[in-house]
């Protein structure tokens, strides 16, 4: 009687087969993973490319812009396209360009007002300056020239006036000086024009003299003091006046010629500080170049 637990002779053991089987199926198994894995590297599927310009700049807009969509509270489209450096249409384009050359025409003409405007001004100060030098009797020196430059287009007679009269400077010193020198001497006597009948005539009717209440004395005591007060207000054309009437006027023509030239130089004076204000042309800037924009203080033109 045989043993149980004896093997029989001939025939293998079960678990043994068994443990040969899985060897094979996992050497099998790892030969096919193998060749598996050499066959995928070898054909680059995994292999990660490198990508374009294009592509990138592709995936920032798509990483930048609003995940939740155009709906979501977002920019609009135009201004988000402008943003991420996206084409713009050229309708916003013609709308931007128009809204910079209305800004640069304002900014043409703010600066052309206030280049006017300071042109005007300096005028102005050259005037005031030529006055002062007549008023001291002193040479014009450099203002002749800027005087001619800025105002011989527009008012050229007040410039020559202005200038000759600064070569034989009259002051209201002088004129009343001179008027006290000759008073006496012009408040009687005959005068031009005057026959020895009608001057005979003229001192008789001054002996008595009747006035009414409230009239201008006529006599020419009364004229000479009048004439100096006009001076003294600087009045010199009133005073001018009443030289004129008095019976020895002729005696006096040198200090009416003296008081014309001053009576004409500050007419003159006066022409062209009224220009540096509102001369509507002809008037020049320092470099010679026209002032073109009108004065602010100009009158306007009623609306039609």
């Amino acid at each position: 009687m045989m043993n149980p637990e004896t093997p029989r002779p001939g025939r293998p053991s079960q678990g043994a087969s068994g443990r040969t089987l899985l060897i094979l199926l996992a050497l099998a198994f790892v030969g096919g993973a193998t060749l598996s894995g050499w066959l995928i590297t070898r054909s680059g599927w995994f292999t990660e490319t490198p990508a374009t310009p294009a592509q990138t700049a592709l995936d920032r807009n798509v990483i930048t812009a609003d995940p939740a969509g155009p709906g979501a509270g977002g920019p609009p489209p135009a201004m988000t396209g402008g943003m991420l450096g996206g084409p713009v249409s050229p309708r916003a384009l013609d709308v931007r360009v128009a809204e910079l050359e209305n800004r640069l025409s304002l900014i043409n003409v703010q600066a052309q007002e206030a280049s006017g405007n300071a042109g005007r001004a300096e005028g102005l100060l050259i005037a005031f300056a030529a006055r002062r030098a007549l008023d001291r009797a002193s040479a014009l020196g450099y203002l002749e020239g800027q005087l001619q430059l800025r105002f011989g287009a527009a008012q050229p007679n007040a410039v020559a006036t202005i200038v000759r009269a600064a070569r034989n400077p009259v002051t209201m010193d002088q004129l009343r000086a001179q008027l006290e020198e000759i008073g006496p001497s012009i408040v009687s006597g005959r005068a031009a024009n005057e026959g020895f009948f009608d001057a005979l005539q003229r001192e008789a009717s001054e002996l008595f003299v009747v006035e009414q209440q409230g009239s201008v004395s006529q006599t020419p005591s009364q004229r000479l003091q009048r004439a100096k007060r006009y001076l003294e207000a600087g009045r010199v054309e009133a005073a001018l006046a009443e030289i004129e009437r008095l019976p020895g006027s002729n005696k006096a023509a040198d200090w009416l010629a003296k008081a014309r030239i001053y009576a004409e130089a500050r007419r003159a004076l006066d022409i062209i500080e009224s220009a540096a204000i509102l001369e509507p042309r002809g008037l020049r800037d320092a470099a010679g170049q026209p002032i073109e924009q009108p004065s602010p203080l100009a009158p306007k033109a009623p609306a039609n």
